[in-house]
């Protein structure tokens, strides 16, 4: 029997590599995924810190997942042999109110690969045809590995209802508040981002924020309104996500009158967000959580290059080497934002 190796996070600050069988399909729709990168999100952090509320133990990590297509089940037609693959992060069971109306991704019964169900720090895994995307083979599995993030990017922002008049107020200038600066850019819109990390910033500028400023050393209001001529941002991200973030955007004159604010954190800490501060100008708070109907979509703007890509993934290790993830987990770099995890041919 052929065997694979994968990863297993035991319980919180204990993972396991363990040599197991290479799965086989049991259902005519699967297909057998061979893993060539994973991207390391903050949440599989999370998930090893034991603070991911969405997760349980023992579990594989790994929701960032592209390969190539190994197997396929008897009655598959969308994808073949040799196919470069993305795969959907989420398991639905497309009977409940939410599938029904298109909002699959908090379907009543959703299993997150990763999170609820084991993901991608693994040699090979079965996924139904339906939860894979082909990408083409011009986009390096490198790059492809971030369809994931560009589609939460590409979701939250579908959730926030942006439009290009808009001009956009981003907390937080990591990989995912990155990301979300490009998918804005991408529409035409104005944005400001906001961190305390220099070289965040400094990446955020080349990807074409319209102002970056520095919240440790100004003041971010003043900044904010200075530059929209005391008007204000007419939607903010908050994808810092740490205890008092989403309350920060609540800032009088961050956020103009009839202005939406996005949350993308699962941050269980309780903020101090009064009826007033969001009734008094009629703000939208707004929920966003993973992403819906949007990896076909990224693919595309991928493959025609709409994206930069450069600089977004920090560090790659290979997965023969996966102590030096866990390490950068327990010992956080400043040169380290994003990692990605390559698999052995």
């Amino acid at each position: 029997m052929e065997t694979m190796k994968e990863v297993v996070i035991t319980k919180p600050r204990a993972y396991e590599v363990r040599e197991v069988p290479i799965p086989e399909i049991e259902n005519d729709y699967d297909v057998l995924v061979r893993m060539k990168a994973a991207g390391v999100c903050g949440s599989d952090g999370h998930l090893f810190h034991g603070s991911n509320p969405c997760s349980t133990y023992p579990r594989i990590p790994g929701h960032e997942n592209v390969g190539v297509i190994a197997k396929v089940g008897s009655k598959v037609t969308k994808v073949k042999v040799g196919d470069h693959v993305a795969v959907d992060l989420i398991i639905t069971c497309g009977k409940c109110y939410q599938c029904g109306i298109g909002r699959e991704n908090v379907c009543e019964n959703v299993k997150v690969r990763g999170s609820g169900t084991d993901g991608g720090f693994r040699e090979f895994f079965t996924a139904p045809e339906d939860d894979v995307y082909i990408v083409p083979e011009e986009i390096p599995f490198k790059d492809a590995v971030l369809v994931e993030p560009f589609a939460i990017g590409a979701h939250c922002t579908a959730r926030g209802r942006l439009v290009p008049d808009d001009v956009v107020f981003i907390l937080g200038a990591g990989t995912i508040g990155s990301i979300i600066l490009q998918t804005c850019k991408n529409m035409g819109c104005t944005v400001i981002c906001c961190d305390i990390d220099e070289s965040s910033l400094a990446r955020a500028a080349r990807y074409g924020a319209d102002l970056c400023v520095h919240s440790s050393k100004e003041d971010t209001v003043r900044k904010v309104r200075e530059f929209t001529d005391g008007k204000g941002a007419t939607i903010a991200f908050d994808a810092a996500c740490f205890p008092g973030s989403l309350a920060s955007l609540f800032a009088d004159g961050l956020v103009r009158n009839a202005g939406r604010i996005v949350s993308l954190g699962f941050s269980t800490a309780f903020e101090p967000i009064s009826q007033a501060m969001l009734d008094q100008r009629e703000l939208d708070l707004i929920g966003s959580r993973m992403s819906c109907y949007q990896f076909k979509p990224v693919i595309e703007k991928l493959a025609r290059g709409e994206f930069n890509l450069d600089g977004l993934v920090t560090t790659f290790i290979e997965f023969s080497e996966i102590d030096r993830m866990f390490h950068y987990l327990n010992n956080p770099e400043p040169e380290v934002k994003k990692m990605v995890v390559l698999f052995d041919e």
